[in-house]
């Protein structure tokens, strides 16, 4: 798992926290064979900074950049809608929605606070791959920051031209489908998602950086503020609205709302024998087959001062793995801001919910209270 929290105005990092990790006080003193060799081949790769190194497709989180991409081109009005039946057939392959039978009549709003892939389906007919490509560029997605910390990657925005370099082969509709809701080729690191997430909420094109280097002012994105102000409205139904799928995550301490975006995103393919029979759960899947599980959001709604991305590698549904982590982590920055008066006992409040949310199966891997214990504990006495 991983876990990125940034300083949403200027670009400082708080917290890089990838999970499960290594002891690197073992090093100092030498280390079995056995011992090298069991974090050589660790299936959850202990040796790697996930935050940077890990490669994710980013899932229904990517679902902001197309509905900006589409309001940009202007190809589609907020009011407009389609129907969701479900699925939806493109030549002779039949694309399904995360929901069985469909969400009805679709628009904007609402497909992105029910996460309906058949209204992005249908955006990513009107727009094409390009431009698609050209808004996830905008928003930090396909390129590194030059961090001063070793194994940065730039992830991969696909596009027609480099899929006929890279593979010799030319672009098919079903793979701007499957670009339209984070699947296919795209791929992003967990700090390029929070990079994401903060232009999303301050309008400008902050750059991430250590804390104590911040650089300097960031420019306004070159999108429209209406626009903007469109998918920030939608990310916080996500989170504070009923029909919202991360309702369940949302922060009840008044002033602290965060607004966000779950993301599932697959990593096998369904047959269609096994939709027709029922597409079987994650916890039946062997755990390298299991979906992996994504929330980004900011806080608080009002003002936005912290962007967070979690990842939580085949941890399942981002509303029930990753969402609930990204609530806990926002919730305690506020508690520690110098800028708050924290409440008395929030911060423990907090941990214990992370200790508790641990002990669940499907976030067995993440461990993610281990980090935020010790993290915690450095900031003593709140």
């Amino acid at each position: 798992a991983a876990a990125v929290v940034m300083d949403a105005v200027n670009g400082e990092i708080f917290a890089l926290a990838s999970m499960p990790a290594f002891d690197p006080n073992a090093f100092s003193v030498g280390i079995s064979r056995e011992y090298w060799r069991s974090l050589l081949s660790d299936p959850r790769t202990p040796l790697v900074n996930k935050c940077l190194s890990g490669l994710y497709p980013p899932g229904s989180t990517f679902k902001m950049v197309v509905a900006l991409a589409a309001l940009d081109a202007g190809v589609v009005s907020p009011d407009e809608t389609v129907y969701c039946s479900g699925r939806l057939r493109l030549g002779n392959h039949f694309f399904h929605c995360w929901k069985k039978h469909g969400h009805g009549t679709v628009a904007m709003m609402r497909g992105i606070v029910e996460s309906c892939d058949i209204y992005f389906y249908q955006l990513a007919l009107r727009l094409g791959a390009e431009r698609i490509a050209a808004m996830a560029r905008l928003l930090g997605l396909g390129q590194s920051f030059n961090m001063p910390i070793a194994g940065e990657r730039a992830g991969l925005v696909p596009t027609p031209a480099w899929k006929r370099a890279v593979h010799g082969k030319p672009w098919t509709g079903g793979e701007t489908l499957n670009l339209s809701i984070g699947q296919g080729y795209l791929l992003a690191t967990p700090l390029q998602l929070a990079v994401m997430t903060a232009r999303l909420a301050s309008g400008t094109a902050v750059t991430p950086s250590l804390v104590g280097s911040p650089p300097d002012a960031a420019p306004p994105l070159a999108v429209a503020p209406e626009h903007l102000a469109l998918i920030r409205a939608a990310m916080n139904d996500v989170v504070n609205a009923p029909r919202g799928t991360a309702h369940g995550a949302r922060i009840r301490e008044p002033g602290w709302a965060m607004a966000g975006k779950t993301g599932t995103a697959q990593v096998r393919r369904i047959s269609l024998a096994e939709r027709e029979a029922g597409v079987r759960k994650n916890e039946d899947l062997p755990w390298i087959e299991r979906d992996h599980a994504l929330f980004v959001g900011y806080a608080p709604v009002p003002a936005p001062r912290y962007a967070a991305a979690v990842v939580v590698e085949h941890g399942g549904g981002g509303a029930s793995a990753a969402a609930p982590l990204a609530r806990d982590i926002l919730t305690w920055a506020q508690a520690i801001d110098p800028a708050r008066v924290a409440k008395p006992g929030l911060a423990d409040a907090v941990d214990k919910r992370v200790q508790d949310f641990g002990a669940r199966p499907e976030a067995s891997e993440a461990r993610m209270g281990e980090y935020l214990m010790r993290e915690r504990r450095r900031h003593e006495p709140l």
